[in-house]
């Protein structure tokens, strides 16, 4: 399958065909969940300070990628636990999406970014373009632009504000870049938004129609701003997160979206398994990614690959493979996995 990469959308297609894999690791880290040897070792050349933990982050990342990269189609880092600790959260924050791009590995900011005007703008340059910076000139007001210092190959974004927002987004980003969003529209939490399950239209009983919900108008919509972003794989650089924990729904979103990416978190520890999390894929067996955080990165602490700590990184990869090659069995299962299975080693 000859896919060109000009686009996200197109080097995870290339992707998923090259790895038979759809498995993203989520690198969230949390202090409470590093494991102690480590967090030692770290503690010793910075002490008890906010640039250890950004050390202690960044080195787990790196160790986690070492073990993983060759079986992930992508990564996704959740901006949150970074920010937490300021400049040295951030700094973690930016080496780690420089290593894991060494790597070869496309990087999903998990961000949920959403404004509008101006301030949607400046996301999207931040995130996914470039930024203005002083010109080289004498006359130092004559502003050039440059990759941003911040910028990753996709991100998520919230499509409250609609138009102003998310358009803007694939303005500045994803048309002229090639870069991705995912728009967040059916969560994976359970219970599940009040706000995404709101009835915007009843359903009719006597004539088998079902409610329409407020997650369903998103997606709707999402199709809409999509128009035009498709890569040389069809599949569209501005696609919808749709959670694993839901499947009976999964079907009504690829109808609405038939070629956009979904990016399907709840996998693993947050209860959704491999056969729910497959639902939404296309029959060729694109479309979709599927994430795993806690149970990936966290393996160690309990599972089937739990074991001293000191071997973190050494049981992530084991869960990789088993979740690289579970997801791919209830894919075939599904008749949505049209190429070989991977191997388990």
């Amino acid at each position: 399958m000859a896919i060109g990469i000009s686009n996200f959308a197109d080097r995870i297609c290339e992707t998923v065909c090259a790895k038979r894999s759809i498995l993203c690791a989520g690198l969230d880290p949390q202090l409470r969940y590093m494991p102690p040897p480590l967090v030692k070792s770290i503690v010793g050349k910075y002490g008890r300070t906010l640039a250890a933990v950004g050390e202690l982050y960044y080195e787990f990342n790196c160790q986690i990628l070492n073990a993983v990269f060759d079986i992930v189609a992508c990564v996704k880092p959740q901006r949150a636990f970074y920010e937490m600790y300021g400049p040295a959260g951030d700094w973690a924050f930016v080496r780690t999406v420089a290593y894991a791009k060494s790597l070869g590995l496309q990087v999903i900011e998990d961000g949920k970014r959403g404004d509008g005007g101006d301030t949607a703008e400046a996301y999207a340059d931040g995130h996914l373009g470039e930024v203005p910076m002083f010109g080289k000139g004498e006359d130092v007001m004559d502003l050039i632009t440059l990759p941003s210092p911040t910028r990753v190959d996709c991100l998520t974004v919230h499509g409250y504000i609609g138009e102003d927002c998310v358009c803007r987004f694939i303005t500045r980003g994803v048309k002229e870049y090639g870069t991705g969003i995912f728009v967040v529209t059916k969560t994976s939490f359970t219970p599940n938004s009040r706000v995404e399950q709101l009835v915007t239209r009843p359903g009719c009983e006597e004539h088998g129609l079902a409610p329409t919900m407020v997650w369903q108008e998103l997606a709707r919509m999402v199709e809409e701003w999509g128009v035009g972003t498709e890569g040389e794989s069809g599949i569209r650089n501005v696609g919808v997160v749709m959670g694993a924990t839901y499947p009976k729904d999964a079907p009504t979103m690829r109808e609405i979206l038939p070629n956009a990416m979904l990016l399907i978190p709840g996998f693993g520890r947050q209860g959704g398994g491999a056969d729910a999390a497959v639902v939404g894929l296309r029959e060729d067996g694109l479309g979709g990614i599927v994430n795993n955080s806690r149970g990936l990165i966290y393996a160690w602490q309990k599972g089937d690959y739990a074991c001293e700590p000191e071997k973190f990184a050494e049981a992530a990869r084991k869960q990789a493979l088993a979740d690289r090659l579970a997801l791919a069995k209830a894919a075939k299962n599904a008749g949505k996995w049209p190429f070989d299975l991977p191997t388990a080693a």
